[in-house]
């Protein structure tokens, strides 16, 4: 299933959303791909999108979650990648 959380990480002097998948980063990639989402939003195992495109991509079909959810599912998924260097 393709998972989207609120725009509520600050960065870059804008909000940005979490795209991910808790199927495969093969289902993440296509999704983003059908919707213009470059690659180079890709971080790790989501991809960033600012929150004007929220609305658009919740349309494309993306489920809304909490932040908190995203990453629960993630972990179960086994597809949770970590930045480098942390606990």
């Amino acid at each position: 299933m393709i998972l989207i959380d609120p725009p509520n990480a600050a960065g870059y002097g804008r909000l940005w959303s979490h795209l991910a998948s808790d199927v495969s980063y093969d289902e993440l990639h296509a999704f983003a791909a059908t919707l213009g989402i470059p690659p180079r939003g890709f971080d790790r195992d989501h991809y960033d999108v600012p929150a004007e495109r929220y609305a658009d991509v919740v349309a494309a079909g993306a489920t809304p979650v909490s932040s908190r959810e995203l990453v629960r599912r993630l972990i179960g998924a086994g597809l949770r990648r970590r930045k480098h260097g942390g606990p």
